[in-house]
């Protein structure tokens, strides 16, 4: 599509970058920009300051006006807008396309992708496939959910480039239907997640497997082995099998769940042409990613550990499989409209104590306490209450994990914030 002079509409500037990044491109391609976002000025301080010296046509902040979406040639959506908002409607109903950050960065680079989703699991394994590319030889490109935004770079990206994207739920939903999807499409798993913004759980996996469509013509697909039948059957001939566990060495990062991204990975990275040889440098010499399952610090025998980016209970049941030494685990936040059963029988099953906090502490700490064996447990307001009781209740020798299972929005501005929290906490300790 030529931009220039072009009326479009920027949904949702938010706070992690996309939509200032597509903002900038796009006024670089001589279009008229509107940005519209609910938020005030004040809250929108850091991305708008991020656009100081950017020719945008318009801003509208504080509300959304019809106009901007009735007479637009394009509509660019932040993933946060949920599915119905009424503005997305108007757009609908007067023929103006959709688009997201995303779409625009696929449709501006020549590169082979490798995009990678699924409900856990996604930002490790597209970081070890970046990892791999770059063993490889290859100048690589991380962006999407995990990365940021690559719309600033879409110049310097080749054809002989690699690029890999960790895509949400949120971001293939509002996708354009005609989009080519990446070369190389990975899901990890997918179990229930986000059903407080999807409609139901059919609409969750819909979202995942838009990925699966429109590929390339000599397109790969990678399916973790928990998934089902039906993704064999959506991903056909394209699939290809899994990378042998036994022929990758020892993993710096703990945990059978870490294994399984690794095999992904290693899977994708074939698929995209790279040696057994890369392959193997790159997941053995792979240190993870911040705040996920992290080990920040020792204190008074104590290892704690940063696992905010656990947003699940399948996130939290696997880091409670990743120590031997005794455990306290941190959990809480607010809901996303999942079932948490399955986490508090693991916790019941395998953690010497669990502190419950913010939105959904009260609820957890009771169904914990319903079952008949369980561990020492109490429900207190805040993360620094409950971290102030883990540390007293423990000993020498033990873990302490913050491993939340839920969202931050309760109680913190995302789960980075959550997480610089837990950090500052525990140096305070020491």
């Amino acid at each position: 599509m030529n931009y220039r002079g072009k009326r479009i509409t920027v949904m949702g500037l938010g706070h992690f970058g996309g939509g200032a990044a597509a903002a900038r491109w796009l006024a670089r391609q001589n279009a008229l920009v509107t940005v519209t976002d609910r938020a005030s000025e004040i809250a929108l301080a850091e991305p708008l300051a991020s656009l100081d010296g950017a020719p945008i046509h318009t801003f509208h902040l504080g509300a959304h006006h019809e106009d901007d979406f009735r007479r637009a040639d394009l509509v660019v959506v932040n993933p946060a807008v949920r599915p119905g908002d009424p503005f997305l409607e108007i757009a609908r109903r007067h023929g103006v396309p959709l688009t997201t950050e995303i779409g625009l960065l696929l449709q501006a680079i020549t590169a082979p992708v490798v995009g990678v989703t699924g409900s856990n699991g996604k930002s490790t394994t597209t970081a070890m496939i970046a990892e791999i590319l770059k063993c490889d030889g290859r100048r690589t490109w991380l962006g999407g959910n995990l990365g940021g935004s690559l719309l600033d770079d879409a110049h310097r990206i080749t054809a002989d480039d690699g690029v890999v994207l960790e895509l949400s739920s949120f971001q293939l939903h509002h996708l354009p239907p005609d989009t080519v999807m990446p070369r190389v499409a990975v899901v990890t798993n997918c179990t229930p997640n986000h059903l407080d913004w999807h409609a139901d759980w059919p609409a969750y996996v819909a979202a995942k497997q838009r990925l699966l469509a429109r590929q390339p013509a000599d397109g790969r697909v990678v399916l973790g082995h928990r998934l089902d039948e039906t993704w064999s059957r959506v991903a056909g001939p394209r699939r290809v099998p899994l990378f042998d566990d036994a022929r990758i060495g020892p993993l710096r990062v703990p945990g059978k769940h870490n294994r399984e991204n690794a095999v992904c990975a290693a899977a994708a990275a074939m698929a995209a042409g790279c040696g057994e040889h890369s392959i193997n440098v790159a997941l053995q010499s792979f240190a993870g990613l911040p705040g996920r399952f992290e080990r920040i610090a020792t204190v008074a025998g104590r290892d704690f550990y940063n696992d905010t980016t656990a947003t699940t209970p399948e996130s939290t049941i696997a880091a409670l499989g990743s120590l031997v030494q005794p455990m306290w685990l941190l959990v809480g936040g607010g809901s996303k409209g999942i079932d948490p059963g399955p986490l508090l029988d693991a916790i019941a099953a395998t953690a010497c104590g669990a502190a419950f906090y913010g939105q959904l502490g009260p609820l957890l700490h009771d169904s914990l306490m319903r079952r008949p064996h369980h561990p020492t447990c109490v429900c207190r307001e805040s993360l620094v209450d409950v971290l102030t009781w883990c540390f007293q209740q423990s000993r020498p020798g033990h873990a302490i994990v913050l491993s939340p299972a839920f969202t931050s929005h309760d109680q913190f501005r995302n789960f980075e914030h959550r997480g610089a929290t837990f950090v500052s906490l525990v140096k305070s300790l020491s």
